[in-house]
């Protein structure tokens, strides 16, 4: 049988800047068919290394001033080349320890304030999870999507289990349900959360009100006219 381990190395740097703490983070792994390379900031992802692709990735939002990382993708290559090639020894070193698994939680949020036909992004949230990798699937109405769709690198919790982002960028109609399914090791079955637009109702407590007032108003006109009537018959 084929035996693997995974070698990663987490690098944690803490500086002030004008009295605000800020924590740096590098996370560099491998295992013999996988590979890993990301850069952080007080929990937020600056830069990961997609191999598949073979480029960097700037995993800033685009309203963040942008960043370059020239030489970071040729660095996490090389750095792959030693981590597999350490491999062996590791597994040998490790004598191939039993996989801790936690199973992870999620949870789905608009990024922004809701306005029916007004183009938003879905986000569903995945933590606490160990180990990676995840597999997240986007629905609408039962219908799978996958234009548009990302799925952020791992990122660590101070108990070294996992968070992971995924997002679908949509535009919110009236009676459309969308669903974040979460597939893990961990999970006896996948873990599906559901969102659905709210839509308000127009109130209708001011248009009923003014309708009981001009009834009750046309009701004394009609009343007074009545007696005015009758008075003038008697006289």
């Amino acid at each position: 049988m084929k035996t693997s381990v995974i070698v990663l190395v987490l690098c944690w740097q803490v500086y002030a800047e004008h009295k605000v703490l800020h924590k740096d983070l590098y996370i560099s792994g491998c295992s013999d068919s996988d590979g890993l390379d990301m850069y952080g900031l007080d929990g937020e992802e600056l830069w990961y290394a997609d191999f598949i692709k073979g480029e960097g990735v700037v995993a800033l939002p685009p309203f963040v001033d942008p960043l370059s990382f020239p030489g970071f993708y040729e660095q996490a290559v090389g750095q792959q080349g030693v981590c597999k090639a350490n491999l062996a020894t590791s597994i040998k070193a490790y004598k191939n320890p039993e996989e801790k698994i936690a199973p992870p939680h999620s949870s789905i949020y608009p990024r922004d304030d809701v306005d029916l036909g007004v183009e938003n992004t879905l986000i569903c949230h995945v933590s606490g999870f160990h180990p990676a990798p995840v597999r997240v699937r986007w629905t609408r109405n039962n219908q799978n999507l996958t234009e548009g769709v990302r799925l952020s690198t791992p990122y660590p919790n101070a108990d070294f289990t996992l968070n992971q982002f995924s997002s679908l960028p949509f535009t919110p109609e009236e009676g459309d349900i969308y669903g974040c399914t979460v597939e893990h090791k961990g999970l006896a079955e996948p873990l599906t959360r559901i969102w659905e637009p709210e839509v308000t109702q127009p109130s209708v407590g001011p248009a009923v009100f003014c309708g009981v007032g001009l009834t009750l108003g046309l009701l004394g006109v009609a009343t007074g006219t009545f007696f005015l009537i009758k008075g003038n018959q008697c006289n």
